[in-house]
């Protein structure tokens, strides 16, 4: 089977149950859909109640940081949220503030530890920030969690390694001109690689819409850089999502 382990359908323009059944038809069995506002946590879990196979986590991402984050703890003890995310930082515009967003990132840090549920983070030209973050809410961290897209290059790798980090990597490593994303995604340990397409942006068809559909791209071309069984990383990378997420059901 294959999984998408980050993606966004709310107020998206998709056709449900159409898109939907494209997706299944491609064989992806499984699609996270990430929370970045509590309005869409709240869609998304909606989403996930009706269709199998469907999970989301719950979150309020930097681009919204000072939201209250209130609600989420109630969605998060809905059987199909699977993380708190997609939370963190992104200093690639001005706002808002980077002081706002530190405190709404460790604000989400420790509501999943309270919780007990793994992290999605989204990090954007921040990467010496989140590192202090996440280094400074070690004890908090023993769910683990995932550095969505990764873009900072293999040299932090072993940096947020260390930290327990699994890495998701998706469309982008189809771009002639991704070379950093490509050395990131053939140095991952195979036991922290995911994979995603953070639909319905980063489409490996420049120009086009992305689906949870283009998955199966995807892995191929994860296991081309790495050198790998195309199967043999589907199974690892199912593997590797039931550790970080036990409550995805995986049958």
């Amino acid at each position: 089977m294959y999984l998408d382990i980050h993606a966004h359908f709310a107020e998206e323009g998709y056709e449900f149950p159409h898109t939907w059944e494209q997706i299944r038809a491609a064989d992806v069995q499984c699609v996270v859909l990430a929370g970045d506002n509590v309005r869409h946590s709240r869609m998304h879990r909606d989403f996930a109640q009706e269709y199998a196979g469907a999970y989301f986590t719950a979150g309020v991402h930097p681009s919204c940081a000072g939201e209250d984050v209130s609600p989420l703890e109630a969605l998060c003890a809905h059987e199909k949220c699977v993380a708190v995310g997609e939370v963190g930082l992104d200093y690639h515009y001005p706002t808002p503030e980077r002081e706002v967003q530190r405190a709404a990132f460790i604000q989400q840090i420790e509501l999943a530890h309270r919780v007990g549920l793994p992290l999605q983070i989204h990090s954007r030209d921040a990467a010496q920030d989140t590192l202090a973050i996440l280094k400074e809410a070690g004890a908090l961290l023993r769910r683990g969690f995932l550095l969505h897209c990764y873009s900072y290059g293999r040299e932090l790798l072993e940096d947020f390694l260390a930290l327990g980090a699994y890495f998701s990597f998706g469309g982008v490593t189809c771009f002639s001109n991704a070379r950093r994303v490509v050395e990131s995604a053939a140095a991952c340990p195979k036991e922290r690689i995911l994979s995603e397409t953070d639909s319905p942006y980063l489409s490996p068809f420049r120009g086009q819409k992305n689906t949870p559909a283009n998955i199966p791209v995807i892995v191929k071309r994860l296991a081309e850089v790495r050198g790998e069984d195309e199967e043999a990383l589907k199974a690892q990378i199912a593997n590797n999502a039931g550790r970080l997420f036990p409550k995805l059901k995986l049958d």
